[in-house]
């Protein structure tokens, strides 16, 4: 998860990603980070992120997204 942290650190420097539970919902990230990240995850994990899988639920905290990360990889 650790990865996962400095990957989000580097799109959007000024967010406390540790503490937030509502990236999305919240508003803390926009659509361009969205999409940054999402990318991002994409490359650095080797793994496709499908439409059906982008919704806030996912994308709302660091928990989800290694969630996500995880199933996606079969793990």
């Amino acid at each position: 998860m650790e990865k996962l942290v400095e990957l989000l650190r580097h799109c959007c420097p000024t967010v406390n990603f540790e503490d937030e539970k509502e990236l999305v919902t919240g508003k803390v990230i926009d659509s361009m980070d969205l999409i940054s990240i999402i990318s991002d995850i994409e490359e650095e994990f080797e793994i496709s992120i499908g439409m059906e899988k982008i919704e806030p639920r996912n994308f709302d905290s660091v928990e989800a997204m290694w969630d996500l990360i995880q199933s996606l990889r079969g793990e």
